[in-house]
């Protein structure tokens, strides 16, 4: 059963997501990660199998499909 680990409601919907992930100071974008996203906060949950996926992929196991280029911003 799910249930949303930030505000703890059980009602989600399966949705493709993308998400930018830090790995070694450097950031990396995976795009179409399926995951259950939540319908009250939007907090997207991922399956351990699934985590485990995109850890091998932006740790070396895939290729990227693609490159582009990010605009950073500091808030301070």
């Amino acid at each position: 059963m799910f249930r949303c680990h930030v505000c703890g409601k059980t009602d989600g919907r399966e949705k493709l997501v993308s998400e930018v992930f830090d790995i070694d100071g450097k950031s990396v974008r995976v795009e179409r990660i399926p995951a259950t996203v939540c319908l009250n906060c939007g907090e997207p949950v991922f399956s351990r199998e699934t985590t485990e996926k995109v850890r091998r992929m932006v740790h070396g196991e895939a290729k990227p499909v693609k490159s582009v280029q990010m605009d950073v911003f500091a808030f301070s």
